[in-house]
């Protein structure tokens, strides 16, 4: 049996998937951010979309709000754009936020980062790269130390997050 694609979803795909060309040509990446609930414990997550394409790692975060997100994301595009690469394990600083970042390899992106696969036509179970940006409390600590204060569900650790 052969299911057929519901029109309304096609036509809103290909236009999504010409809203995301367009906005990597001019800005070299698009943010796709996905709200959470707090009420349910559904931590809100955004990732890249075209850093790939430069030959790097897409960025995923955790728990951030839109606006701080895409502050963070555009940061870190700009300086991935000027030739920095960003690996497992480095920290970032940066000026007006007062938190630092590391970063992590996620173990199972196919799971996560949905439209980056589509953009670059890729089946989940070859996913593209992404790392996680994780980023530290207000006392300098990430969420594998000892007293972080923000409560683990908010920054999941990487393999432990798959987007439904």
């Amino acid at each position: 049996m052969t299911l057929t694609p519901d029109p309304t979803l096609v036509a809103w795909l290909d236009q999504e998937d010409k809203r995301t060309a367009q906005t990597i040509r001019e800005h070299g990446t698009t943010i796709e951010y996905v709200f959470g609930d707090p009420g349910s414990r559904l931590t809100p997550f955004a990732y890249t979309i075209g850093l790939f394409g430069m030959a790097h790692p897409e960025l995923l975060v955790f728990g951030l709000d839109p606006r701080t997100t895409t502050l963070l994301l555009n940061d870190l595009r700009d300086r991935i754009r000027e030739g920095q690469d960003f690996a497992p394990g480095d920290v970032a600083g940066f000026a007006g936020w007062g938190h630092r970042v590391t970063f992590e390899a996620v173990p199972n992106p196919g799971e996560i980062v949905f439209a980056a696969n589509r953009f670059y036509q890729r089946p989940d179970e070859v996913s593209v790269e992404v790392l996680q940006v994780t980023y530290d409390d207000r006392q300098g600590r990430f969420p594998w130390q000892d007293g972080y204060e923000t409560a683990a569900w908010i920054q999941p650790r990487p393999g432990a997050f798959r987007a439904d």
